[in-house]
Formats: structure tokens, sequence, C-alpha cells
């Protein structure tokens, strides 16, 4: 296959345009691939026949690193890395802020022994791809690169879609995709969310029966409180009750806050019919019949008449 530079241009297939001047030393990657459509944003794609030793592979990495690494002024101004403003490709992969990956295909033509070529490579370049451990058992790859390798002729067969493909750092084959991202990581995020939306819940819930709560005390402290009926017993409405809060004791003769409503009017229809003569009378046999504190004030009959 034949080489070609980092490419200025997009797309699905296989760049071949040149990026000139790229800085000394810097990476030239056999292909450039983009394929968002198969969630392969940006992939730089290295060929080995198995002429190459393990360590002229790694040095190849090296300058990735150090190109990736690299930094120039965007047209806004800001430094940003030198590959970013020239290829579109996602701020993180999921969830790991890395460096594009690399795939290294082997093609078995060499003298090369791959069981030897390909763990002695992984060790040499460890510092590049290696991630930090979580708690979870899942890894972060923030500043690293994914480095994969896969062979020629199992990519023949099975595709991009077939668990072909080795993530150094990883036990065993994957999907191109799977490879490529971190699905612990994601699977760990995902229940990471769910466990917040959950303890958010939780307190919305513990809010709203404190809140439940809260309100039930004061509604039973408030009912502890409702006034009741002097002549019946029975206790006030709310509307009597918000009445007799509204006026003024004693600004009204004709007031009776002692009373329910249905006793008040009661009260008033026997004063009406009783006449004056009868209502004197009454008023004499309470007073009458008063206990002293209350004759010192007069009856309440007496306070309320007309």
């Amino acid at each position: 296959m034949r080489k070609h530079g980092l490419s200025e241009h997009g797309g699905s297939t296989p760049a071949t345009g040149t990026w000139n001047a790229p800085g000394k030393g810097g990476a030239q990657a056999d292909i450039l691939l983009t394929a968002p459509q198969d969630q392969v944003p940006l992939l730089f794609i290295e060929v080995d026949n198995y002429h190459e030793t393990a360590e002229e592979i790694a040095d190849k990495l090296e300058k990735h690193a150090r190109f990736f690494r690299r930094k120039v002024k965007d047209t806004d101004g800001r430094e940003r890395p030198m590959w970013r403003p020239r290829w579109t490709a996602p701020a993180t992969w999921s969830g790991d802020a890395t460096y594009p990956p690399v795939l290294l295909v082997f093609n078995r033509i060499g003298e090369r022994n791959p069981n030897r070529t390909i763990p002695r490579l992984r060790e040499l370049t460890r510092h590049l791809w290696v991630g930090e451990r979580q708690k979870g058992g899942h890894h972060h790859y923030d500043g690293r690169i994914p480095i994969i390798a896969t062979g020629l002729k199992n990519l023949s067969q099975h595709g991009p879609t077939g668990p072909v493909f080795l993530r150094f750092g990883r036990d065993h084959m994957e999907p191109l995709r799977e490879a490529i991202g971190n699905p612990r990581r994601e699977a760990a995020d995902a229940r990471a969310r769910e466990e917040t939306a959950r303890a958010r819940e939780e307190y919305r819930a513990k809010v709203q029966r404190a809140a439940q709560e809260q309100a039930a005390k004061k509604a039973a402290e408030r009912e502890a409180r409702r006034p009741v009926c002097t002549d019946c017993g029975a206790e006030f409405t709310d509307e009597r009750w918000k009445a007799t809060e509204r006026v003024v004791w004693g600004a009204s003769p004709e007031f009776r806050p002692t009373l329910c409503g249905d006793c008040d009017r009661r009260f008033e229809t026997d004063w009406e019919q009783a006449g004056p003569g009868e209502n004197h009378r009454h008023e004499e046999r309470d007073q009458d019949q008063a206990v002293p504190e209350q004759k010192a004030g007069g009856t309440w009959l007496s306070r309320f008449r007309r």
C-alpha cells in the first residue's frame, strides 16, 4: 500500500491529499480515514508487512504523539492542537479527551514474527496509550493515543464490525467502534448518571415529604386552636373563624364571637321574635344568675344588646 502524508480533506474514503510541512520529524500516516457515519470520525492508519521492527514502529508512534501535541494559532487567535483545525473530530471519544486513534494493520508477508513484535511494541509505547484505572474498574484515557492492531487477512474477512481489533492495554478482540472507544467508561458514566438522577429524585421526594409533614403539623396545630361554640359545642367553620378574627372584640355590640354561625343566627332570630320586654326580662334574670365577675362587666347577652 502506497504511503500518503497527512490529509487536509475529510470523507468516508482514505484521503490522498498531502499537508505540506507538518513540522520537522512530523508523522506521515499511510492512510487518514474519516467516516463519521460509521462512528469513526478520524483514524490514522499505519500498514506494516512485518518488515519493520517493533522499535521502528514505536518511533513512528512517537512522531504521531509529537504531532498531536503540537499547537498552532487558529483563525480566532487561540492556540489549538495542530491537527484539530484541519479535521472534524469530537472533543472526547467515549468520554475520554484522547488524541485521534492510530490503527496498525499488519500484513503477514515479511520475516518478522508477530508473536514477538506486537508484545514488544506494546511495551515500548505503553506511556502513549496506558490509561488511568478508576474505582469502577474502567480506565480514563485523557491525553493518550488509542493504539489498535489488526491483521489484514482478518480485516478483509470480517470488516470493521467484526471482533478483529486489539487495543493496546486490553486482552480481547473487539469491533473497531468499541476498540477506538471506551465502552466500560460509557457504561460507568451511564450508571453514574442513573445514580445521580435517582439521588436527585430521592432528595426531591424527601423534601416533598418534609414539606407535607410540616404542612400537616401546622394544620394539626391550627385545628387545635379552632374555636368551639359556647352554646352547642360545635367547632367553628373556617368561614366563621375568619369572621371572628376579622372583627375587633367589643367593636360591635351585635357581634357574638363565642357562638358558631348557626347559633348566632338562631340567637338573632330568637331575639327578634321575643320583643323588647321579654329580652329585658331575660337580661335581668341572667344578671341575677351571673357570677360576681360576670356581674362586674355585665352578661355577654347584655353586652350585645341592640
